[in-house]
């Protein structure tokens, strides 16, 4: 038989933590874990370099942001979470996914417990959106997940859109040059 020490008891309940980013989308709260995080941005110093996706399905996104050698599928928090349109004034731009979200308000980056699995309650795509909730400052928040903003279905349609955008921009330039 094995004796626990209160001590010992105590420790195995602290539970992990992670760096994170606490956010709001149309005054909701929201936390992603900081690793996810490329950049922050403001969404008036990319309008210059934004391109308007055209038809493609998917309307939680507009536009299309270039960075760099990468380019990235701005997703409208709003649009994505259901929520009440709000003017959205910064851009979180993802580490590992051609994705940028469009958001309110950075609260402020602090440690955060682990998130707590879902409760069943979250039902359908809500599962895909969030890895967890997390409790911090009296609050109980959502813990996004980064691969939850598209799917591969509408990465692909997206694509699709871009892609038949740029053939008929080239079309249109090359009628041009031809007359």
């Amino acid at each position: 038989m094995s004796i626990t020490s209160p001590d010992q008891k105590a420790q195995k309940r602290v539970r992990a933590k992670e760096s994170a980013i606490l956010f709001t989308i149309s005054g909701h709260p929201f936390a992603i874990a900081s690793s996810a995080v490329h950049e922050i941005r403001s969404a008036d110093s990319l309008a210059g370099s934004a391109m308007e996706i055209a038809q493609s399905g998917v309307t939680k996104v507009k536009h299309l942001v270039h960075r760099g050698n990468r380019s990235y599928f701005v997703v409208n928090g709003c649009a994505h979470f259901g929520l009440k349109t709000a003017r959205p004034t910064l851009v979180l731009i993802l580490r590992d996914s051609p994705v940028a979200i469009l958001v309110d308000k950075i609260e402020r980056m602090t440690d955060i417990a682990e998130p707590n699995p879902l409760p069943l309650a979250f039902e359908g795509e809500e599962r895909r959106w969030y890895r967890g909730l997390s409790y911090t400052d009296d609050v109980i928040m959502p813990v996004v997940n980064p691969a939850g903003f598209l799917t591969r279905h509408e990465l692909r349609a997206l694509e699709e859109a871009l892609h038949a955008s740029r053939a008929e921009a080239h079309a249109e330039l090359s009628g041009t040059v031809a007359q």
